[in-house]
């Protein structure tokens, strides 16, 4: 199982880390914490140092009911991190976290190798056709309505074969345009309950279905804080139980705010499949 990115392929056979760099005053997590570039570079140092194989750039909060950003700002916020992480480490395989096709369009001029999108290119769209001329590696989230509106749509007839139906659905849209590097995120936190993330933890292997690698995102989320009545500054061992679990679900990439521990995590991993 590969993606090609910058004319090299990636091997996802063994997981891969994902670090998350955002760019945001207002992120659940590390709001306004590398909202300064000298920040930013370091941040982005110490997770290239600790083992990221791809660092995901965002200049839009995703957390439930943030304030909507304009295309402006949100191009303000990415495209100089982009370029100035490039001119700092040149190798470093760069995602862009956004649903906007000029954005997307813009941080892949600028040589960002991937993009991530929370609509999975239904909030945008241009975003598809972009993706099929560009030919690049793209992560399609599912989510219903939007982080603004999101919490209000959590029914489900069936959790786990909804949300199949719709990659089914959006995985054929990509591949109907010649898009064939796609990858599953299926969007823990994004309209669903605690229950249902956990639901969707424990039913995460039914996704290889999808012939698509999966990434998953659960780093200090509320799934893990809220549970063990901590915050998301307290959460990263209950993070790194949880991504052992998504490790035997079959998870290819984790997105992760702690680089070091997610490694160490797949290390383990691997040595209890007899990998090491």
């Amino acid at each position: 199982m590969t993606i090609c990115c910058k004319g090299d392929l990636v091997d996802l056979s063994r997981p891969r880390v994902m670090g998350v760099l955002n760019s945001t005053p207002d992120s659940f997590f590390d709001g306004g914490k590398y909202w300064d570039p000298y920040l930013g570079l370091k941040q982005v140092e110490v997770m290239l140092k600790d083992g990221a194989d791809f660092i995901d750039v965002g200049g839009y909060s995703s957390r439930p009911g943030a304030a909507d950003v304009s295309q402006t700002e949100e191009l303000k916020r990415v495209i100089p991190m982009v370029e100035g992480i490039l001119e700092e480490f040149p190798q470093t395989l760069i995602s862009v976290d956004t649903f906007r096709a000029i954005v997307a369009e813009k941080a892949l001029d600028a040589g960002a190798a991937i993009v991530n999108d929370i609509s999975a290119g239904l909030r945008d769209s241009e975003m598809l056709p972009l993706i099929a001329k560009r030919q690049v590696p793209y992560v399609m989230m599912h989510m219903k309505g939007t982080p603004q509106t999101m919490t209000d749509h959590t029914d489900y007839e069936n959790l786990i074969p909804d949300i199949l139906y719709y990659f089914s659905e959006r995985l054929s849209a990509a591949r109907e345009l010649g898009i064939t590097d796609c990858i599953a995120d299926p969007g823990f936190g994004f309209a669903k309950t605690r229950e249902q993330n956990f639901e969707l933890l424990r039913g995460l292997n039914a996704f290889k279905t999808l012939d698509a690698p999966i990434l998953v995102g659960i780093s200090r989320k509320s799934m893990i804080h809220k549970t063990l009545g901590i915050t998301p500054k307290e959460a990263l061992n209950g993070t790194t139980a949880l991504h052992m679990v998504a490790l035997q679900e079959g998870a290819n990439i984790l997105r992760v705010h702690d680089v070091k521990e997610a490694k160490e995590c797949i290390d383990l991993w691997g040595a209890l499949q007899g990998n090491s």
